[in-house]
């Protein structure tokens, strides 16, 4: 009997490692999915932004784009905490630690 308890252990050692494995699977994948979110968002947010320049105001890129007034102002922050970022970046002094 000693055997079949010993087999029972490592099936359900096993079935753990395996429920495991997929959940950390799927966590995974979420993340990675949610990388790619923050980055067609950043990418929507210059895009809105280019669009308000062209259309002249957010109210009326709101109507050509057909997107609310909020998701125009809501990208166009987007925007500029991206803009400032990348500015923070490039005027960071090289080899300062």
């Amino acid at each position: 009997m000693t055997v079949q308890n010993s087999d029972k252990m490592l099936s359900r050692k096993q079935r753990l490692q395996e429920k495991q494995r997929r959940q950390l699977s799927v966590v995974d994948m979420v993340d990675k999915a949610e990388a790619k979110v923050r980055k067609a968002d950043a990418e929507l947010a210059v895009a809105v932004a280019e669009a308000v320049q062209v259309f002249g105001d957010e109210k009326s890129a709101s109507e050509g784009l057909d997107m609310t007034p909020e998701a125009i102002r809501r990208f166009l922050l987007m925007a500029q905490e991206e803009s400032a970022k990348e500015s923070a970046r490039t005027e960071e002094p090289a080899g300062d630690s």
